[in-house]
């Protein structure tokens, strides 16, 4: 597959990029800063230099047109709500659309552990912004016609990867990033895995097994 990778430079997306070249995938990882191009082209992507948050919908025409696959690994980070908006939901809303229009049929939305739209998070909190443009995110991808997989992964870590987890409707676990960006690039060979959700913590089930299971 020719894969656009979107937030190249994420701890996920650094770490998935070198699973997915190894698999025999073409991967476009697209960042905003090009002083990233050769950190992220260590790993045997290809950098894509853009501003996710100001293409208009030509400029994610062209981001996506040819690709058979994204995989949305960006994220604003927090701290700021209005570009939490931009990044979490209006760019990811903008590149499901493009993705249909150019026909870049799979898409993997890395999201959060159960994330919805009856988060219930309070205005008033700082997660407000995150967990309301996730959950708007995801909504839009479940109406779209591609084939889709969104990824819940439960508390980050940066602990070394395990290559095993547990899928599970139970909160409160961790997940190593590395166990993240494994089951990003196991999804992509597993079809039966369009149109689901996976929550998942780390836990005792090699990958590929629990992920073919799904």
């Amino acid at each position: 597959m020719d894969i656009a990778l979107i937030g190249g430079h994420g701890k996920v997306a650094l770490l998935a990029a070198p699973l997915l070249v190894e698999a025999g995938h073409t991967v476009h990882s697209v960042i905003r800063n090009p002083e990233q191009t050769a950190e992220v082209e260590a790993t045997g992507a290809q950098a894509v230099v853009a501003d996710i948050e100001t293409l208009d919908a030509d400029g994610w025409d062209e981001l996506l047109r040819g690709k058979d696959a994204v995989i949305w690994a960006a994220g604003a980070g927090g701290g700021n709500p209005q570009r939490t908006y931009a990044v979490d939901r209006d760019a990811a809303i903008a590149s499901i659309d493009a993705a249909q229009r150019v026909g870049a049929g799979r898409y993997v939305m890395v999201s959060y552990f159960d994330a919805s739209l009856d988060h219930g998070v309070p205005e008033s909190e700082p997660f407000f912004a995150y967990a309301e443009s996730k959950a708007r995110a995801d909504a839009h991808l479940k109406d779209s016609d591609l084939a889709w997989t969104i990824l819940g992964p439960s508390g980050l870590t940066l602990e070394e990867p395990s290559g095993r987890i547990s899928l599970s409707d139970a909160e409160g676990g961790t997940v190593s990033r590395g166990n993240v960006a494994r089951v990003a690039a196991a999804v992509l060979a597993q079809p039966g895995t369009a149109g689901k959700v996976l929550n998942f913590n780390d836990g005792d089930q090699e990958i590929d097994a629990a992920v073919a299971g799904a």
